[in-house]
């Protein structure tokens, strides 16, 4: 480790501070340990205990303290999960008992991350609680497809929205309508399933088919995959569909991402460098 970040080998705390337990919500990047903020590996290193999310890599969790005793809270969609109520109720109750509880989200906490719950779950309870940002999922995407979200010459907005309600379909409450509107950047989060019926909807409200989309699943990690194509194309199959594997999945939409369309086109039909002696 570098010597910028000093470890709490020795555990010197005084008697009273023993006592009084806190929560500190952590956000753990989009995949990447080396996109993990300084001050994310410092809490890291305090931790007595690390309520883990399942898309949380193995590099960030080897980052923390040894002794810190790791506990899987993973919450994945359509698949068995910890309920939020018992993260809630597991957080007071480790923080109560005097430890400081490291709740590690992927990407940024305040991100769909239902940071918003916990946080009030915490104050009720008395629990003192800190929040330490990650980078999200989307400056990931914008980084991997080379690609400015809020190009001026495409964009004078982004949005972020989610693409799973809790019953785990597309929201009923999403404005399609203004989605669907030009110059503007859609970032579409945990939509893996909807997001055929998300651009089907956009197209039905105006949107141009030949919009370009892009999907990227385990940005920033070994396995990253990133597809090009069209909200035609996007609504023709969900993303489940379009990229295979197990990685978080994430949606891009917009005219954006036609300079990154526009690159990958290049780089393909690029002659090839031969090297000569």
């Amino acid at each position: 480790m570098s010597a910028y970040l000093p470890v709490d080998t020795q555990r010197n705390r005084s008697e009273s501070d023993a006592r009084i337990g806190r929560v500190t919500l952590v956000g753990a990047g989009p995949g990447d340990p080396d996109l993990l903020t300084l001050k994310a590996v410092r809490v890291l290193q305090d931790a007595d205990v690390i309520l883990f999310d399942d898309l949380v890599s193995e590099g960030v969790l080897d980052l923390a303290r040894r002794e810190a005793k790791r506990m899987l809270v993973g919450k994945r969609g359509y698949r068995p999960s910890c309920k939020q109520d018992d993260i809630n109720a597991m957080m007071v109750r480790l923080a109560k008992a005097g430890r400081h509880v490291v709740r590690l989200k992927s990407g940024d906490p305040m991100i769909f991350g239902r940071a918003g719950e916990e946080i009030k779950e915490l104050r009720e309870a008395g629990i003192p609680v800190d929040v330490v940002p990650g980078i999200t999922a989307s400056c990931a995407l914008a980084a991997a497809a080379t690609v400015s979200l809020t190009h001026r010459d495409h964009a004078q907005a982004v949005t972020y929205v989610t693409g799973h309600a809790r019953n785990g379909k597309l929201p009923e409450t999403l404005d399609v309508r203004a989605l669907a509107a030009e110059r503007t950047t859609l970032i579409v989060y945990m939509g893996g399933r909807t997001s055929g019926l998300l651009a089907q909807k956009m197209i039905d409200e105006g949107a141009d088919a030949a919009r370009p989309c892009i999907i990227a699943r385990s940005l920033s990690r070994p396995d990253e995959e990133v597809w090009h194509g069209t909200l035609g194309e996007l609504a023709s199959a969900s993303a489940f569909e379009i990229v295979a594997g197990e990685g978080p999945i994430l949606v891009g939409i917009g005219d954006v991402f036609s300079e990154a369309r526009s690159l990958q086109s290049a780089m393909l039909n690029a002659p090839s460098m031969v090297a000569t002696g």
